[in-house]
């Protein structure tokens, strides 16, 4: 086995919260350094000396790979590689490996959890009891919002990998059908186009990457296809609904609600369409249904097993070749 390698990890915090097990990956590393966040401008001092570096979202480039010829190996604590030059990787030999599929249970039921929010009206409702409208009700029960049932009801998925399947099972125990539509350029028998999906479906649930083949994915025309009343949850990616149509969609009263997980630019430092306040129905969670504490220990545990493996001559879950 060659000799254990020097390690950064630059954003610690986007992980960690001081309730996960590091240990063993701080016992793979020669030397292990972490920093909760790294700015812009200190990550070419922090790279300094590192073989190997841990990164979430900060951005590593191609000047600051050419600037460390020492660097072997960029480890990704998430899925997503946009913020690794893959080309500059490929091109000065270092290996890139990313976590996959730590997240599933935890989506899945947020994805859900969402949905019920929503067809239950529970915000409706324990706003209502904060504002005491039940203290001052004439009857036992409060019924000031239209609560729905998922049973029976037909869910749509757009994106039907691992996570999009997770979701499909959770619905059908809840007694929902379960409809696959076809991506754009990825037809396929048996998955209705959109035109012919939406529709049919009373919630919409998005489980696709974003690309540019998928960005507004859902747009003014394809929210108008859906039928009065129904649903959209996005727990995907920012960027696969346009905003500002799902904003006027649900202020016109089309949509019964929305929920998103995710937003275009996060955080959303210089406002959103949809955190305006006058928005009806519609649920903001802050990109959090990936993070239950078993899922953040599972990339843990994948950083660990792609550390050992490229070590090994093997690594895991490579991405770029």
């Amino acid at each position: 086995m060659q000799e254990a390698l020097s390690t950064v990890f630059l954003d610690r915090a986007s992980l960690d919260q001081g309730d996960l097990d590091l240990s063993a990956l701080e016992g793979a590393a020669g030397v292990f350094t972490s920093y909760p966040r790294t700015a812009a401008s200190e990550v070419s001092e922090r790279l300094q000396g590192q073989q190997v570096v841990i990164t979430n979202k900060v951005v590593i480039d191609r000047a600051l790979m050419q600037a460390n010829p020492q660097l072997k190996l960029i480890l990704i604590a998430a899925t997503g590689t946009n913020n690794v030059d893959l080309q500059a990787a490929r091109e000065q030999g270092i290996v890139v490996c990313n976590c996959q599929a730590y997240g599933t249970p935890a989506v899945a039921q947020h994805t859900l959890m969402l949905m019920l929010v929503l067809i239950t009206r529970f915000e409706s409702y324990r706003q209502a009891v904060r504002d005491g409208a039940w203290q001052r009700s004439e009857q036992f029960c409060l019924l000031d919002y239209p609560i729905g049932e998922l049973s029976g009801r037909t869910l749509g998925i757009l994106g039907y990998g691992e996570l999009g399947q997770a979701v499909g099972r959770l619905a059908e125990a809840f007694g929902m059908r379960v409809l696959v539509g076809a991506l754009p350029g990825r037809e396929r028998e048996g998955r209705p186009a959109l035109e012919q999906f939406l529709p049919e479906i009373d919630v919409l649930s998005l489980h696709c990457p974003l690309t540019e083949a998928t960005r507004d994915l859902i747009g003014a025309p394809e929210l108008a296809l859906m039928k009065p009343g129904s649903l959209v949850i996005n727990a995907g990616r920012g960027g696969l609904v346009n905003e500002a149509a799902l904003a006027a969609a649900l202020r016109s009263g089309h949509l019964g609600g929305a929920a998103c997980d995710v937003l275009t630019v996060e955080p959303p430092v210089d406002g959103n369409p949809l955190l305006d306040t006058d928005v009806p129905n519609l649920v903001i969670t802050p990109h959090s249904a990936w993070g239950s504490r078993e899922a953040r220990q599972r990339i843990v545990g994948q950083l660990l097993d792609n550390l050992l493996g490229f070590v090994s001559g093997q690594a895991p879950r490579q991405v770029g070749i």
